[in-house]
């Protein structure tokens, strides 16, 4: 086995570990604003998947891509991401605590999901 081999597997290995890694992120975020109480956690759950998921997705692009102009493009994508998703998430929340939302403060059970449909406002009530 030639040593551009070893080096092709070896890129395409780290690539699709960095976005696998992406991919769990964005997930279990996802499931976190789903599952989350109120808005503060809920808001929290988004602003790091968009933050840590979407970067490792980046990178894992970026090593794919090589060094390439590509590369470049999409580090300065997950720059000016890296900069402005903490900035955006707390602005919202800033936003929402100066509007009097209140967070969900105490114990909380996360209802199952029968529990979770009867919860549910049902059509022609609101």
């Amino acid at each position: 086995m030639s040593m551009d081999v070893l080096m092709d597997w070896a890129q395409a290995g780290f690539s699709m570990a960095f976005l696998a890694t992406g991919v769990f992120f964005v997930l279990a975020g996802a499931v976190g604003v789903i599952r989350l109480p109120d808005f503060y956690t809920r808001l929290h759950a988004a602003g790091m998947t968009d933050t840590l998921g979407a970067e490792l997705i980046i990178l894992g692009l970026m090593v794919q891509a090589g060094f390439t102009q590509t590369s470049l493009k999409l580090f300065l994508v997950a720059f000016i991401l890296f900069l402005t998703s903490p900035a955006a998430t707390h602005a919202v929340i800033g936003a929402a605590y100066n509007a009097g939302l209140k967070p969900l403060i105490g114990k909380f059970r996360a209802p199952t999901p029968g529990e979770a449909a009867r919860l549910m406002p049902q059509e022609g009530e609101h």
